[in-house]
């Protein structure tokens, strides 16, 4: 026939390897397809878990933004223990944490007992990070979610709004928001959805409102920041910190939507 034996092998060896790969895909794509409905949308599904602590270059970005502003009021979603320092560059200013987790907020005041102007109040979140990509949608298809609808609407009845936040939280004039709460760190946990969304619709009741977004490694973080706080808006970054400068809305724009594109 003309064929030698190493003719007819190398073909077969070939296809066999080209069936072995399409095995593997196959096997990949059920086992993607197998997630339950109720599993967080692919594009939330690489949340990380949260670091510990801050680098020095992270921890120092942060600190230099509240001095250029300092004294101010300051707002921060969470804490770890490296805020303490805020109040030493923010001295005259106010500084306000809000935090869940109940452990943390009596370590907090327990260590902010001798401070002034500081204060800690506990919050609680009924968002969860595996509905992400639901909230997302129900922001962008609801009126009430729109900074036109007022603050009464949005908090009642956007899903992304937060309530019960102290009064002196929600009429307060805000210099910088730092964003690093809830944790986050898992689909059953609390996300960030909406605190990313709240220091939005806060930032643009103030005049050049900083907000400062941690841990956008990860893919809540980053795409809520995208959606709320606008990429034209962000002006600085190091490590996991994003830091954007928010206009005042109704100086700056008066449409409903937070971004201009």
């Amino acid at each position: 026939m003309g064929f030698t034996k190493t003719k007819i092998i190398l073909p077969l060896v070939f296809i066999l390897v080209i069936i072995s790969l399409l095995r593997v895909l196959k096997l990949t794509i059920v086992s993607s397809s197998s997630l339950s409905p109720s599993s967080v949308h692919p594009v939330f599904a690489l949340t990380s878990i949260k670091q510990q602590g801050f680098p020095e270059k992270e921890i120092r970005f942060l600190l230099d933004i509240i001095r250029q502003k300092s004294p101010c009021n300051i707002l921060v979603f969470g804490f770890e223990h490296d805020y303490i320092k805020l109040h030493n560059i923010n001295k005259g200013g106010t500084n306000v944490f809000l935090e869940n987790n109940i452990e943390k907020v009596k370590s907090m005041k327990g260590e902010f007992k001798m401070f002034n102007a500081t204060w800690v109040y506990k919050v609680e979140y009924k968002t969860y990070a595996k509905d992400a990509y639901k909230l997302l949608k129900h922001a962008r298809s609801s009126a009430n979610c729109d900074m036109n609808s007022g603050m009464s609407n949005i908090m009642s009845e956007c899903k992304l709004g937060l309530t019960g936040l102290p009064k002196e939280v929600m009429e307060t004039k805000w210099d910088v928001i730092v964003v690093d709460g809830p944790c986050g760190d898992g689909p059953g946990s609390p996300g960030r959805m909406g605190s990313i969304f709240m220091a939005s619709v806060l930032a643009r009741a103030g005049n050049g409102t900083n907000v400062v977004v941690h841990d956008t490694d990860r893919m809540i973080e980053k795409w809520f920041s995208w959606e709320f706080l606008c990429e034209e808006n962000r002006v600085s970054s190091k490590g996991r910190f994003w830091n954007f400068k928010v206009p005042n809305l109704m100086i700056e724009n008066n449409s409903s939507h937070f971004c201009s594109h």
